[in-house]
């Protein structure tokens, strides 16, 4: 499998969040996580990316998504 840049920007609370990790991990897929609720200063780096402030937000390799959508993860990633 290529390797991807990931960074998910998320929070504790957040269930599209967990379903994104859950998403990962059955997946084997390496990711960077950022918890913008512990941290401000990621939280503005999200904002900027996205103009969002609704999580998670899913940096692949440039390409930003807001939410979990499962079907561009796969695309993105190249993965069944």
């Amino acid at each position: 499998m290529k390797e991807h840049k990931i960074v998910m920007y998320g929070t504790p609370s957040c269930h599209w969040c967990v379903k994104a990790k859950e998403f990962f991990a059955e997946k084997g897929v390496k990711y960077e996580y950022i918890d913008v609720q512990a941290d401000t200063e990621k939280a503005k780096e999200m904002v900027e990316k996205s103009g969002q402030m609704g999580v998670p937000v899913i940096d692949i390799d440039g390409e930003i998504l807001v939410g979990f959508d499962e079907d561009k993860i796969k695309k993105l990633l190249e993965i069944n």
